[in-house]
């Protein structure tokens, strides 16, 4: 399955706008009601052993058609950086809000099965717990730094020796701009202890913006574009600085280009 035929996508110009959004007044809500219908839908095929690959890249498909039904406008580039590189990525990536992780899936897992490195108590809960054990995560418990690096490194290299791409956000948390001394070189360090290369992928998501009590279900901003890059994917070999300022590099370029 393939979602995405070439190196770009943009919403359609005409791409036109829910009326049941219209109906509840374009509050925030009528989106979240169709990415619970969503969860519940991805569960269902969790119980019925029929959560794949295939099926988590078309659920996310499910979120990004809802978030374009609302208003949301997609600038995607890059998707072929993605399709020429050989074998098993760490795709390094800015966090801005939860959008990357519904998203990514349906444009990534496609092209390269992917897994996440996820929060402890994402896999406890019960609303996501389920869907994210299903996909094979590295979990890390966000308390001690030290301790969440072995766990990736030696968790992630796993992975990657058995053919996953691994989507990590060095940020750790959601920000609301791009912080270069924020952004750790833990994926880097990650592909160069399992030999592959990493992909840098630069968002700005603010669309889908935090809440205060909900974090990841704050108010719309629909007059802000979404935009993903997909950079080349870049040979650590013995330059780990190096390739770790080119993943700065490539973010903070796009970042600063969205403004």
């Amino acid at each position: 399955m393939n979602l995405f035929q070439g190196d770009t996508y943009a919403t359609p110009a005409d791409q036109r706008t829910d009326w049941q959004d219209y109906a509840l007044l374009r509050s925030r809500w009528w989106l979240y009601a169709r990415f619970v219908g969503t969860v519940f839908k991805s569960r269902k095929l969790i119980e019925e052993n029929r959560y794949g690959n295939d099926n988590w890249a078309e659920t996310s498909l499910d979120v990004m058609r809802a978030i374009e039904a609302v208003g949301g406008r997609f600038e995607i580039s890059g998707i072929d950086n993605l399709r020429k590189a050989e074998g098993p990525l760490v795709i390094i990536a800015n966090h801005m809000s939860a959008l990357e992780t519904f998203v990514l899936p349906c444009i990534v897992t496609p092209i390269k099965p992917t897994t996440f490195v996820v929060k402890e108590k994402l896999m406890r809960g019960v609303f996501f717990g389920k869907i994210m054990k299903s996909r094979n995560p590295i979990v890390v418990g966000r308390e001690n730094a030290r301790e969440d690096m072995e766990i990736v490194l030696r968790e992630g290299e796993k992975r990657l020796k058995g053919g996953l791409s691994v989507i990590l956000f060095p940020e750790g948390t959601r920000q609301k701009s791009f912080v270069p001394e924020n952004f750790n070189s833990l994926g880097t360090k990650l592909a160069k202890r399992a030999g592959v290369k990493v992909l840098p992928v630069a968002l700005k998501t603010d669309f889908w913006s935090n809440g205060r009590i909900l974090k990841g279900f704050g108010p719309l901003k629909r007059q802000r574009r979404i935009h993903i890059a997909f950079g080349e994917a870049i040979d650590v070999d013995k330059r780990e600085k190096e390739t770790h300022q080119k993943v700065v590099d490539f973010i903070s370029q796009n970042f600063s280009r969205w403004a």
